[in-house]
């Protein structure tokens, strides 16, 4: 679980793939529409890595970056300064970023530390006002952490991997938990990009 070794590893195999299907998909498939990027866990990675890698003209066409269950850091920040934290439901053109834990001392840095982006999915704001899942699940936010601390969720069930994921934190179930969350801010965000281009192209 050594970060170095990965990302050595994810750069000299498993993203030049991510990459170079990517590029497909934007120049065979594409047709120079509106598009969500969505990754969960090393997929996560896979799109913060895409955003650095993307031009200009295609990044003005990115709805949304949803990065879930996995981290935004300082370097990649520094990297790439058009990856920027969502606000809110509507905003486009930026990154949605969550981490779940059952307290912050179970965070896990192979997945969530530091991470600088962060936002509740449930209702969609970056302060520490609470929101109901499923009618059970209280989410609240930890904008010191940027993660998601969940209070009602019985996450025992959830295979132990390595001692490390899924130990205190929430790492295998962060798409599907908030799944219709996820659903109707996806159409969201479609409308509200649709209505700015409107707007910026009558």
């Amino acid at each position: 679980m050594n970060e170095d070794t990965i990302n050595r590893r994810y750069r000299e195999v498993a993203f030049i793939d991510v990459r170079n299907a990517f590029r497909k998909f934007i120049h065979d498939n594409n047709g120079n529409r509106p598009f969500i990027l969505a990754g969960f866990s090393q997929g996560g990675k896979s799109v913060v890595e895409l955003l650095k890698d993307m031009d200009d003209s295609t990044r003005k066409r990115m709805v949304a970056a949803y990065v879930l269950g996995y981290k935004v850091t300082p370097e990649d920040i520094a990297t790439c300064p058009y990856i920027i934290a969502a606000k809110d439901s509507l905003d486009t053109g930026v990154v949605i970023c969550y981490n779940s834990v059952s307290d912050i001392k179970y965070i896990q840095p192979i997945v969530a530390a530091p991470n600088v982006i962060g936002i509740n999915p449930v209702n969609w704001k970056t302060d520490s006002t609470p929101a109901i899942l499923n009618d059970t699940v209280t989410v609240t936010y930890d904008s010191n952490f940027k993660v998601l601390v969940l209070n009602g969720f019985d996450g025992s069930y959830l295979p132990n991997i390595l001692d490390i994921l899924n130990v205190g934190d929430y790492h295998g179930v962060e798409p599907w938990i908030y799944s219709e969350c996820l659903r109707k801010n996806f159409r969201q965000r479609i409308d509200s990009f649709r209505n700015r281009t409107v707007i910026e192209n009558p």
